[in-house]
């Protein structure tokens, strides 16, 4: 289906290959580059003054920023209220570890309980605009729940593939929403195989991660969040659970077109990304590290933080670029340390977050032992989801 752009607020332009930039129409259905079979990015004209007025401040959701959100007709627009989602300060455990400031963004508080919320929004409101029947994705959870919920609202098929493991919760909620759910022995890398055998006809639109241009679009609003949320400032580090690392590129992509725009003072400095992984699949570390060329023969096991179990992340060399351009680093963290960064933000601060929140608190704190960073420095938690959902892995775990 070929879109026409006209009467529309987004300034979307064209997408180009993420490797080497060649130019492809925004305005037919695309899914991976042709020229180098990776992620395509949107891009935006931005040669036009763009003032911060244009946000729409009666919009309580991610959908405020649209003149920067690839959506061209408000009727194509499924939504369920994504986005938003609180900044908090976290004053006892800062107190506790002597930090000037602490915050967290709690992308719990998401529909469907996950920060997944908004890129399936956003992916599954272009499949609608694109004319596409229905849409299926492999998942480690998350990611399955909310494409069952925006799928069931937009009128589409879904279909879900997520391994055998994922605990039940997560199955269930799609099965509510109308969903198919297969389940498959292994990793999401089993699911992301069997996704490309059922679909082998392309009758589907496949929302794996990176692998259509619009999840991440949805996600680069917790960047456009952050900064309106801290009055136009950023933080010094961000540490951002990363497993396909779609939201670890999208908020930078947030912040590189804010600095464009002349949204953020040019003396704003942007922060230092950190990616977290579990010990348990830690690709992007290995091949960070140089323990290998890149991630495609990776060998992950299964964590509680099942969003991190992705051993061959689509968005590998994204990911290495943000974390190049923003003096960045990535840290990897052990199951134990998951649940004690689970039970310290339980306790002290009242938030029951999911154990790749609890990850991002305790690389914190490995971090701040090592030097890496700061006692004064501004450091923003994210947590990707609530930690309700994971009760199969995590219970009778609370005391340690």
């Amino acid at each position: 289906m070929k879109l026409v752009a006209s009467e529309s607020l987004s300034r979307l332009a064209a997408l180009h290959c993420s490797a080497c930039g060649t130019e492809y129409s925004a305005f037919d259905l695309q899914r991976v580059s042709a020229c180098c079979q990776v992620p395509l990015v949107a891009d935006y004209d931005l040669r036009e003054p763009l003032s911060r007025a244009v946000i729409d401040q009666a919009d309580t959701s991610m959908w405020r920023y649209g003149a920067l959100l690839p959506l061209l007709h408000e009727e194509n627009k499924v939504t369920l209220g994504e986005g938003l989602t609180p900044l908090l300060r976290l004053p006892r455990l800062a107190a506790r570890h002597e930090l000037a400031h602490l915050l967290l963004k709690d992308e719990g508080q998401n529909p469907t309980g996950s920060f997944k919320a908004r890129g399936l929004s956003m992916a599954v409101s272009k499949a609608k605009e694109l004319g596409v029947d229905g849409c299926i994705i492999p998942t480690a959870g998350n990611a399955g729940v909310a494409l069952a919920a925006y799928c069931a609202r937009a009128g589409l098929r879904a279909v879900v593939v997520m391994p055998r493991h994922t605990p039940q919760a997560f199955q269930e909620e799609c099965l509510w929403y109308g969903a198919e759910v297969e389940l498959v022995d292994g990793l999401i890398s089993d699911c992301g195989a069997r996704v490309r055998q059922r679909n082998a006809d392309g009758a589907l639109l496949d929302i794996s991660t990176l692998k259509e241009p619009y999840r991440l679009e949805g996600k680069k609003t917790m960047g456009y969040e952050i900064a309106e949320q801290l009055n136009w400032t950023l933080p010094d580090v961000l540490l951002y659970p990363a497993g396909g690392g779609t939201g670890l590129i999208g908020i930078w992509k947030a912040f590189q077109e804010m600095k464009q725009l002349g949204w953020l003072a040019p003396d704003v400095k942007l922060p230092r990304m950190v990616a977290v992984q579990a010990e348990n699949c830690c690709p992007l570390l290995e091949t960070y590290e140089g323990r290998q060329p890149n991630c495609h023969a990776y060998q992950g096991r299964a964590t509680l933080a099942n969003g991190l179990a992705v051993p061959h992340p689509l968005g590998e060399n994204m990911m290495l670029r943000v974390l190049h351009e923003s003096n960045g680093t990535v840290v990897s963290v052990s199951e134990e340390g998951m649940l004690a960064g689970m039970r310290d933000l339980g306790h002290q601060e009242g938030l029951f977050v999911a154990p790749e929140g609890g990850a991002v608190w305790t690389a914190a704190l490995q971090l701040l032992a090592s030097g890496e960073i700061q006692p004064d420095e501004k450091i923003l938690l994210l947590n990707t989801g609530n930690g309700q959902k994971y009760m199969d892995n995590v219970a009778g775990r609370a005391r340690g």
